[in-house]
């Protein structure tokens, strides 16, 4: 069985994408696949699973009464966590089951930080960075959460959570989040010149650090940046800072090589990439096998970004 071949022995936010990406199927065919997430395996589940409140799980961030992270980890059982993977799983947000959802969330679910309702965002910048992208992928105005984004950022380029608290230090897991969410804000709107001067200033936060190293010494920042971790959550690793530059499209700036060359060397003999590193705390329910074993998901994502790279160098 080849590569391509077993990430098609999938659930339907699998193959999809695969067949888009990775093997060139054709336009109807790659819809009528995606169409399947609302209805069958995962998407449909996560669907299932929704409070008649409009909520996941009671609350926002959190399950309802729950204190946030603790020793076993954080619960991706709510809200926003649910939203995120019904998108990372391409659920297509003009499907009338995902459109109703969404807009139960809208007028159901707020932010334990403020009590505003989710798509008028929260304090920190990570968190506001994932409904800026939750926002836009589901056709929700959040033209208010970027302006506060771009009047947030720090003087070296990029956002902390922590600036609240007086910290002056951009944070790559931040950074991250609130990249992908002003790259969407850009192509849904196509006039953010704001935002995409901000983008610009934080990408450079990262190309300056090689992606995963410190500017003052050059070590590495975190060795969990090292592991490709699915869903990436709110954190940071590199496979997420490369993909971020592969969905910009650009040619590829000299100083992600280092960091391709992490992708191409995580590859196993099989020709997939391996489960790392994954966040801990409840799940709705497993994806994959669990840290080491052969992941369709990081292999998607590895193969993505290595096309991107290959084609522009």
């Amino acid at each position: 069985m080849t590569v391509l071949e077993w990430m098609l022995e999938s659930d339907p936010a699998v193959r999809w994408q695969v067949l888009r990406d990775l093997a060139g199927a054709p336009a109807d065919v790659v819809a009528a696949e995606r169409a399947r997430v609302a209805t069958e395996g995962w998407g449909a589940r996560l669907l299932e699973l929704q409070d008649p409140d409009g909520q996941w799980a009671g609350g926002s961030l959190f399950p309802a009464g729950d204190a946030g992270p603790g020793p076993d980890g954080q619960a991706w059982t709510a809200t926003e966590p649910t939203l995120t993977m019904l998108r990372l799983f391409g659920a297509d947000p003009a499907d009338e089951r995902v459109r109703q959802a969404v807009a139960r969330a809208a007028a159901g679910s707020k932010w334990e930080y403020n009590d505003e309702p989710i798509f008028h965002g929260e304090g920190e910048p990570c968190i506001n960075g994932r409904t800026v992208t939750l926002g836009v992928y589901f056709g929700y105005d959040v033209s208010g959460i970027v302006e506060r984004l771009v009047g947030g950022q720090l003087a070296d380029g990029g956002w902390n959570c922590e600036a609240e608290f007086g910290s002056v230090r951009s944070s790559f897991d931040s950074t991250i989040n609130v990249l992908e969410g002003l790259l969407a804000y850009e192509r849904a709107t196509g006039t953010a010149t704001a935002a995409t001067a901000a983008r610009r200033r934080g990408e450079e936060y990262l190309l300056e650090r090689g992606l995963f190293r410190r500017l003052s010494t050059g070590e590495v920042v975190n060795e969990g940046y090292l592991s490709f971790s699915f869903p990436p959550r709110w954190h940071y690793d590199v496979l997420r800072g490369l993909e971020h530059f592969a969905e910009v499209g650009e040619t590829p700036d000299p100083r992600v090589k280092e960091a391709i060359e992490l992708v191409r060397v995580k590859r196993r003999t099989d020709g997939t990439w391996p489960l790392e590193n994954t966040h801990r705390g409840a799940v709705h329910f497993p994806l994959e096998e669990g840290d080491g074993h052969p992941s369709r998901w990081n292999t998607l994502r590895a193969l993505r970004v290595l096309t991107w790279y290959d084609s522009k160098v």
